[in-house]
């Protein structure tokens, strides 16, 4: 999400959100000149921000860019109306925040995705790790299924089904897979990379650990179709997906090159800018939302 995809996180209004309804904007209109358009983020000081606050503000828009400390908070405000947009997540994390709230939010642009990396203090190549080492992967939900697909894709597993966005250890096939699989909490990955063939490692954790993305042994490829459903999206209200400003704001990130450099910067080099139709992004919003619904039963 948009630096990482290390949260499929319970969803839950905070108390910091009540501070925001006092000073709530309306929502822009159609030629965006006179009202502010609140965009909700984690990570404000990402440069993509303030270049893109100005390139904005050169297409007669204002945006003020409101920060937030973690994932569970944007999407409540926004339903609220205290922001006009959001930019942080992917399309299952959405999904799950839908289900999992009543709500519709809906994609209005993409962003980029951040490919899953797979890195080892023990191999150089995937293709050197050993029949029956392990390897480690996220416990949490969304993106231990997503780590499974990459540890497939590079031949070190077999998964059951084929793999979902919903696969877990159990849908490993042991007896056709070349590696055992553990599952720790996101940010212990790195540090059990001494113990362990190989790790799948969040983004946000990559270089904490002192690793480089350039050390990935394998990573997921952002142009498979399996990947659409992490592509980081911006996110409002249904009843405002064709507000003429907001999607020009999508515009505006997309093409502007100082904004698309700060993207890529904030990133660490690894993210891929994509400009996904938002046809696309609702069609994938609404299978995963169906999957989502069927697996919670």
């Amino acid at each position: 999400m948009s630096r990482t995809t290390k949260f499929l996180a319970a969803i839950a209004a905070l108390p910091l959100l009540a501070g925001f309804a006092a000073c709530a904007s309306p929502a822009a209109g159609g030629d965006g000149a006179s009202d502010v358009v609140k965009i909700g983020v984690v990570g404000k000081a990402d440069p993509q921000w303030a270049a893109f606050e100005e390139a904005a503000a050169d297409e007669g828009i204002t945006i003020e860019i409101v920060d937030f400390s973690d994932y569970a908070q944007p999407n409540p405000a926004t339903t609220e109306g205290e922001l006009d947009l959001n930019q942080f997540q992917h399309i299952v994390y959405l999904a799950d925040y839908n289900v999992s709230s009543g709500e519709d939010l809906v994609p209005v642009g993409s962003t980029a995705i951040y490919p899953l990396g797979l890195y080892s203090t023990k191999y150089e190549s995937v293709d050197d790790i050993a029949e029956g080492e392990t390897v480690a992967v996220p416990n949490d939900a969304s993106n231990q299924a997503r780590a499974l697909l990459v540890l497939q894709s590079a031949g070190l597993i077999e998964l059951k089904s084929g793999g979902t966005i919903f696969s877990d250890l159990a849908d490993i096939d042991e007896a056709k897979s070349k590696v055992e699989v553990t599952a720790l909490e996101a940010s212990l990955t790195p540090t059990s990379l001494p113990d362990v063939a190989a790790a799948v490692i969040n983004n946000d954790f990559v270089e904490d650990a002192g690793l480089s993305f350039d050390d990935a042994i394998a990573q997921d490829d952002p142009s498979d179709p399996n990947a659409l459903p992490y592509v980081n999206i911006f996110a409002t209200r249904a009843e405002d997906a064709e507000n003429e400003t907001y999607l020009k704001l999508v515009d505006i990130f997309q093409n502007d090159p100082e904004v698309q450099a700060g993207l890529i910067e904030a990133s660490g080099d690894t993210a891929v800018s994509v400009k996904t139709p938002v046809a696309d992004l609702l069609d994938s919003l609404a299978k995963v939302e169906a999957d989502t619904k069927a697996a919670k039963g």
